[in-house]
């Protein structure tokens, strides 16, 4: 299944909203909208395209009302989601979905693409927990890129579960939560699986790594 989502938040009305297939997304307040799953997706072989605009003096937030679960479908174990977001001059955005839980043997692929002005607001989390109760044959790897006005603001990638890079069954941390902050004057931070990170253009990414998500550290 391909599912399709795009939000366009404006400063003069309330954000616009488009969906087709699993993927839909409601007004919960002036400016925000919770994502929220119509179907089982993503499953093997799916792809999730979703494009978020937030216009000049626009405020948005994105949550979603539960979960996402990636799982395999009879003949695939792969899916993809790619996420676009464009925040222009004085714009502000806060993603905060409920996690990504990759479950049975499934395999996920991950691009985040964020592309903002220097004047806006930005506060982007993401939630990934490898197998429900008792699983840990997934895999699900995430890349993040982010610019400022056209100048490289991150790189980023990460591979949890098995299969991924640096794996193994005996301590490979199985869970991640990381947000991106812009501005950010904040010292860097460090803790045994936690860090936050200064970035050379302003703002800051924190991450922490763990076995589940519910034990990690600080996560802003």
């Amino acid at each position: 299944m391909r599912t399709e989502l795009t939000i366009v938040a404006s400063a003069d009305r309330s954000p616009r909203i488009t969906s087709s297939g699993g993927l839909s997304g409601r007004l919960t307040g002036p400016d925000t909208v919770h994502m929220i799953g119509t179907a089982a997706t993503p499953l093997g072989g799916d792809t999730m395209i979703i494009d978020v605009v937030v216009g000049a003096g626009a405020r948005l937030c994105v949550r979603s009302v539960a979960a996402t679960l990636a799982l395999p479908s009879a003949v695939r174990r792969d899916s993809s989601s790619q996420w676009t977001f464009h925040v222009e001059d004085g714009g502000s955005l806060i993603f905060d979905p409920q996690p990504m839980i990759v479950a049975s043997d499934a395999i996920h692929h991950s691009v985040t693409t964020l592309e903002f002005a220097a004047s806006a607001t930005i506060a982007f989390s993401e939630r990934v927990q490898i197998g429900r109760a008792g699983e840990d044959a997934g895999r699900w790897c995430g890349t993040t890129n982010a610019d400022i006005e056209g100048r490289p603001h991150l790189r980023h990638r990460v591979e949890l579960g098995t299969g991924s890079v640096g794996h193994d069954v005996l301590s490979a941390p199985m869970a991640l939560s990381s947000t991106l902050t812009y501005p950010d004057e904040r010292e860097p931070a460090t803790g045994r699986a936690s860090v936050r990170m200064p970035l050379a253009l302003g703002g800051s990414l924190s991450t922490s790594t763990g076995a589940r998500l519910d034990a990690l550290a600080w996560q802003s």
